[in-house]
């Protein structure tokens, strides 16, 4: 079973509700294959508040029926962090239990990262100038680039880029990009236990340029890339137009969807998969998963929050398998 680590998160958030939350409802042994890394007072104040009955205990040694290990990770200035409230220093102690997290997965201490979700404004104010998980996993493995793959049952996809302009989506449309989001494409689904990964990869324009009509993209970077990457003997497809190749994918022709920017790919996979869909990093070397929301100030800290998100990124955590970077 594999041995995952579990962050809590903007201590502000619902992080650690919903982590308290999902360890209830585990068995014990996947409980002792779990590590909370956190600090110890949001997380027993968590379970107090959810009538959870947690008992953390140390990660080392023997874990005792019904415990959950925990790494503890102090909070800076601990008694400021209020409820639903951005802060630099509940920034700062959702950014330190990521970066022990990837210590630790790199150690091989835990085999896959599952995170709580972070506020990027409070990751700014504590001085961190990365966008969000994303930016920091790069930061803290010294990888320059990585890949954003949304998954559920039914759908996954990753994307050539994400949190930029349409217009810079567009420039950002090259040969060498696409290449490189369809080899981690593969290597993701890998991951996941499929030994022949099917991509399908979306066009950028409507109808794929209609031969030019509607621009030229897809002509002169999208089938280069798709053309090198079955050079390589990876099994790619298209370009396909938006508005087939999801419903294609949904059907079980493809295993992953290269979509070329944010919106593209993160509508239907959100819309197809709602609470299922979990949150993934491609291209780094570790194994990340996530929940696929925020920090939810606006429910934080009042008992509400449901789980199931967080369920579900554990989940695939757990079924996940690293895969050598050879298999790029």
């Amino acid at each position: 079973m594999n041995r995952v680590g579990l962050t809590m998160g903007d201590p502000a958030g619902i992080g650690p509700e919903v982590i308290c939350k999902a360890l209830t409802d585990m068995p014990s042994d996947e409980r002792a294959a779990t590590l909370v890394i956190a600090d110890p007072v949001f997380m027993a104040r968590a379970s107090d508040l959810v009538g959870a009955g947690l008992t953390f205990c140390p990660p080392e040694g023997t874990v005792p029926d019904a415990a959950v290990p925990l790494l503890p990770v102090e909070a800076p200035n601990r008694d400021s962090i209020l409820p639903g409230q951005l802060s630099a220093d509940a920034g700062e102690a959702g950014c330190r239990c990521v970066k022990k997290a990837v210590e630790l997965a790199l150690a091989g201490v835990i085999d896959v990262i599952c995170t709580a979700s972070l506020n990027k404004t409070a990751i700014r104010m504590a001085g961190y100038a990365l966008n969000g998980h994303a930016g920091l996993l790069s930061h803290f493995t010294g990888v320059k680039k990585s890949y954003a793959v949304l998954a559920c049952p039914r759908l996954s996809v990753i994307h050539v880029s994400t949190h930029v302009s349409v217009a810079r989506a567009a420039e950002l449309c090259r040969t060498t990009l696409v290449l490189d989001t369809i080899r981690a494409a593969r290597h993701h689904v890998l991951t996941t236990g499929t030994t022949r990964p099917r991509i399908a990869v979306a066009g950028l324009n409507p109808h794929c340029g209609e031969g030019g009509l509607y621009g030229n993209e897809d002509q002169e970077y999208v089938e280069p890339a798709i053309k090198a990457a079955r050079e390589e003997g990876i099994e790619a497809t298209g370009p396909i137009p938006g508005d087939v190749v999801f419903e294609q994918a949904i059907d079980g022709k493809y295993d992953i969807v290269v979509a070329q920017f944010h919106d593209q790919g993160h509508i239907p996979a959100k819309l197809i998969g709602r609470h299922e869909t979990v949150n993934i990093t491609a291209g780094l070397p570790v194994l990340r998963t996530s929940v696929d929301h925020g920090t939810a100030f606006d429910i934080a800290w009042k008992g509400v929050a449901r789980p199931g998100n967080m369920k579900a990124a554990i989940a695939m955590a757990r079924r996940m398998r690293p895969i050598s970077t050879g298999a790029y």
